[in-house]
């Protein structure tokens, strides 16, 4: 669909182009042709200025400090949704009736066992394999033991496709985490529910199998938190590795690879790092902010700010409220999450930090609660990927279904030698 043509001048070359508009946000300018007209391309390092699809999934407005999935304000869908519903949402477009939510909860539940075999390639990995390492390769190996889903066509193969992986990864997650851990792997039991089950086959051994609702229901919420963001680095690496028709396990697969990067995935376990940091100088807060603010000493203020959001993080509220409500149905107080309250009070309130609009994101109180729970540091990126699983799969499925899909192939800026004379070896 196109607006308004809008022209763009290079050199003598007057180049009308369509304007692409948005239902709400930026518009976008077509310059498809721009190469073929004018013999230039756009040089947009990060693809920070750059829309290369279009998408009805997720609406971010940074500056407003906004998220929507399917138009829907995360703050009601983190309150009245869960999870697998919020899955369907992203999947088909719109919420379930109670009729279609039961047959898609059925067919996800249907699917959370694994083959021995499967169980038995996670086990052949050393136990000291990073988790990532490990769910990436379990992940691509899905559909060796699917062949019938190799295939990326068919909306049958599709279907199947997206109620696997949906349903696999929360037990390939758990049982990544017992086998670092030299603990047994064991059964699925869905009829416990989605993810009181997987919190069960995770920490049956740090918390037993049952688990109170104040800390499934966190758990929960912080999958539908995180189920999508838009065009976010592992989000355009599914697409772009889809785009080739790769079908939507090695897709996915390239998404988690992409996720385990620090400067995406990792980020609330550098939050961690940094409050047990402080705590271990006598939880001091102001000398902490001070080194902050002194570029010299190299100190970070980590779980501040975010790549699109210029505000208020929508989904930091939501968190904090949560840490509070399963530190308390835990029995616990945490000293970190009182650190953490005193470095976000102070911050919020530091002329330093406004200015510069470093608000607390969603990773800053994320680690807290997963340590709460008793998840290890070293999985939550891997829980990072359960939540935004949903997001990849809807992502991957609007590409593949968007008849102006092209196969991925960014252009560059050449700024090597232009030409040279191979020289034999005697004589350079």
């Amino acid at each position: 669909m196109t607006g308004s043509t809008a022209t763009i001048e290079v050199d003598e070359t007057r180049l009308p182009v369509d304007r692409i508009p948005a239902t709400v946000g930026n518009d976008g300018i077509g310059i498809s042709t721009l190469l073929s007209k004018t013999g230039v391309v756009t040089y947009d390092p990060g693809f920070m200025n750059t829309a290369a699809c279009q998408s009805e999934i997720t609406y971010i407005d940074g500056d407003a400090g906004i998220l929507r999935y399917r138009g829907y304000p995360i703050e009601q869908l983190a309150e009245k949704s869960n999870y697998l519903e919020v899955s369907y949402l992203l999947g088909k477009g719109e919420l379930p009736t109670a009729e279609q939510y039961e047959e898609f909860e059925t067919r996800i539940l249907r699917h959370t066992h694994v083959h021995e075999d499967f169980r038995r390639l996670i086990a052949s990995f050393p136990r000291t394999a990073h988790p990532m390492a490990i769910i990436s390769s379990a992940v691509s190996a899905l559909p060796g033991f699917y062949p019938e889903v190799f295939d990326a066509a068919g909306e049958e193969t599709q279907e199947l496709a997206t109620a696997l992986l949906l349903a696999k990864m929360p037990t390939i997650v758990a049982y990544v985490l017992r086998h670092v851990r030299g603990q047994q792997m064991p059964n699925a039991e869905p009829e416990r529910g989605f993810t009181a089950d997987f919190l069960r086959m995770a920490l049956h051994e740090v918390r037993g199998p049952e688990f109170t609702p104040d800390v499934v229901a966190a758990m929960d919420q912080l999958l539908v938190l995180h189920a999508d963001h838009e065009q976010n680095c592992s989000t355009a690496t599914v697409r772009s590795v889809g785009s080739a028709h790769a079908n939507l396990f090695l897709s996915v697969a390239a998404g988690i690879n992409a996720l385990s990067g620090p400067l995406h995935g990792g980020a609330n376990e550098a939050v961690l790092a940094m409050l047990e940091e402080i705590r271990d100088s006598h939880g001091d807060v102001k000398t902490f902010v001070s080194k902050v603010k002194d570029k010299s000493s190299g100190a970070r203020l980590m779980g501040f700010g975010h790549r699109v959001y210029k505000n208020y993080d929508p989904r930091a509220a939501i968190v904090k409220e949560a840490a509070d409500k399963v530190l308390n149905s835990l029995g616990m107080r945490d000293e970190l999450l009182d650190i953490a309250m005193s470095l976000e009070k102070i911050a919020l309130s530091d002329d330093y930090f406004v200015s510069r609009k470093l608000y607390p994101n969603v990773d800053f109180y994320t680690g807290l609660i997963y340590r709460a729970m008793g998840f290890p540091t070293s999985i939550f990126t891997p829980l990072f990927a359960v939540g935004r699983m949903p997001g990849w799969i809807a992502q991957w499925r609007e590409m593949m279904h968007d008849p102006s899909t092209k196969i991925a192939r960014p252009r560059q800026v050449y700024t090597g030698p232009a030409v040279r004379d191979f020289v034999e070896s005697a004589n350079r």
